[in-house]
């Protein structure tokens, strides 16, 4: 029953990242001026979910980002989707141009998903 769920949570989350990767997926967004401006990570785990859950017609993926994104091209965050399951899938966002307080920027999900951790694990 448990590996029923395991292989319905990875199936889940492999169409989410088919999907982004077939369909590809660009956000912008504008930011606070500032001497270097940037989003913070709240705002990007946020959009990042309603990207990806209009990409994939899914609902709002659980995404977290673990720094703020700075306006600048090229730069490169990993955020985390985890599924209800615990199982987790890496997504990077890639600065792909800065017009004035705007930040442009590519969303691609890894291919595979890591499994839940195991919580009957036990030392013996």
């Amino acid at each position: 029953m448990t590996n029923a769920r395991l292989s319905a949570a990875a199936s889940i989350l492999s169409a989410v990242a088919a999907s982004v990767l077939l369909v590809g997926c660009s956000a912008s967004v504008q930011v606070e001026k500032s001497t270097t401006p940037k989003m913070s990570k709240e705002k990007l785990a946020t959009i990042v979910a309603e990207k990806l859950a209009a990409t994939t017609g899914q609902p709002k993926p659980d995404i977290t980002c673990p720094e703020n994104l700075a306006a600048k091209v090229g730069t490169t965050t990993r955020c985390k989707l985890t599924a209800k399951d615990g199982s987790t899938l890496g997504v990077t966002v890639k600065v792909t141009s800065v017009e004035g307080d705007q930040i442009n920027f590519d969303i691609k999900a890894d291919e595979t998903a890591s499994p839940a951790a195991r919580a009957d694990s036990k030392s013996r």
